[in-house]
């Protein structure tokens, strides 16, 4: 696989380095508007083609995929673009801002029968897999009640920057520079990790946002800071099971911290992952007269990059996909509904 690496910002620097580890891709060129940024990216991932806009290098079309790391706000635009062009995309999330973006993404991708996935990156998670299969295989019974947290301190240590400082930061608390704020941003990495776990969609969906004051006229330069900083979210399921689900970037205390607890007749599993690492915990027969919980270790899996490299050679979309990632988004949209109404939303 020929790939291109579309923006090259701080997270294109991990899909450089993951795509070049896998045998039979290649990265063969990189886009970015900075000339300055693409030349130094090129240089240290050995890249041998830069353009500054995609319109070249899809002119120049020496590749079979594309590697889209770039801001949020333009994922629709610049993925349309290179379905046009019959290229295979690798988008990361969110895969759009919006769910009718998302959806026309998902649309053009099967209409043209290209392979597409989005970077949920903890779908990389080993005991996030086991924790599904524990659930598909009946050991827990069926699921009735859910709760799932993402808590972030970036807004309380400078462990990764000053945001105060950065653009990196600044830009995912503005809403006019294309962020949906801790909703959008990890709202929709909890919110696949619960559903993915669990095996079910939500049917429904009540949400609070809060934005808290950060700094004088909530204004640093160019960035209004208007987007959200924390959610509570309740949900409803298919099967009828309830869930709670929060996320902030306020969470002094917790660098990086994925929390999910699954609750059926059978018994619970509790799945914690955090940057220092991860851990699967359950509860089951003769332990729940005690409430005594087991860790229980899980082989690892391939990662979402060499998924897609072996989709794109198979020809054929693995997940997570753009339809998933559209209806993931879709609910995310409900979830603004509902805080601004103040009223559940049916998905």
């Amino acid at each position: 696989m020929r790939l291109l690496i579309l923006g090259t910002g701080g997270m294109a620097r991990g899909h450089a380095g993951h795509f070049a580890a896998i045998r039979g891709v290649k990265v063969v060129a990189c886009v970015d508007t900075r000339p300055e940024v693409v030349t130094a990216f090129a240089g240290t991932y050995n890249i041998q083609k830069t353009f500054t806009s995609l319109e070249d290098a899809l002119d120049w079309g020496r590749f079979d995929a594309v590697a889209n790391v770039t801001p949020d706000a333009v994922h629709h635009e610049t993925t349309m673009k290179c379905l046009a062009a019959g290229k295979h995309v690798f988008c990361e999330k969110p895969l759009a801002t919006d769910y009718a973006h998302a959806r026309e993404m998902a649309d053009a991708a099967e209409a043209k029968g290209l392979v597409n996935m989005v970077n949920l990156s903890y779908r990389n998670v080993a005991q996030l897999h086991k924790a599904r299969a524990l659930v598909e295989s009946g050991k827990l019974g069926t699921i009735r009640h859910i709760e799932a947290s993402y808590l972030q301190s970036w807004l309380t240590q400078p462990l990764w920057g000053h945001w105060d400082k950065d653009p990196q930061w600044l830009w995912r608390l503005s809403t006019a520079h294309g962020s949906n704020g801790v909703l959008g941003d990890i709202g929709i990495h909890i919110l696949d990790f619960a559903v993915f776990a669990a095996g079910m969609a939500p049917t429904e969906v009540f949400c609070r946002l809060h934005t808290f004051p950060k700094a004088p006229g909530d204004r640093i330069g160019e960035y209004v800071l208007d987007a959200n900083d924390s959610f509570v979210m309740s949900l409803g399921f298919e099967n009828g099971a309830i869930g709670v689900m929060h996320a902030s970037r306020w969470a002094s205390g917790h660098f990086n911290d994925l929390k999910l607890r699954l609750y059926g007749e059978k018994g619970g599993l509790e799945l914690t992952h955090r940057l220092d690492g991860t851990e699967l915990r359950v509860c089951l027969d003769r332990n729940l007269e005690k409430a005594a919980w087991t860790e229980i270790a899980a082989k690892p899996v391939e990662t979402n990059y060499q998924s897609f490299a072996r989709a794109v050679k198979s020809g054929v979309t693995r997940e997570p996909g753009f339809r998933h990632a559209a209806e993931l988004q879709r609910v995310l949209d409900l979830a603004i509904a509902a805080d601004r109404h103040n009223a559940a939303q049916s998905v």
